[in-house]
């Protein structure tokens, strides 16, 4: 039972997420040979305030 979780940055569209989830699933039960009911992708959207790269919120790059 794969369990994937995607981290990124918000602001995609609900069609964005339905492709990118899609696209993951098919790619686990092909590579994985995993069923794609037991199949798990969870997006966690980040705010910009909310992540930082190399000390500065990404908010104010």
């Amino acid at each position: 039972m794969p369990f994937i979780t995607v981290k990124m940055l918000e602001g995609r569209t609900k069609e964005q997420h339905r492709e990118l989830v899609k696209a993951i699933t098919d790619a686990v039960v092909e590579i994985c040979k995993a069923p794609a009911d037991g199949t798990f992708v969870v997006i966690e959207e980040v705010a910009k305030d909310h992540w930082a790269k190399a000390g500065v919120l990404l908010s104010e790059r």
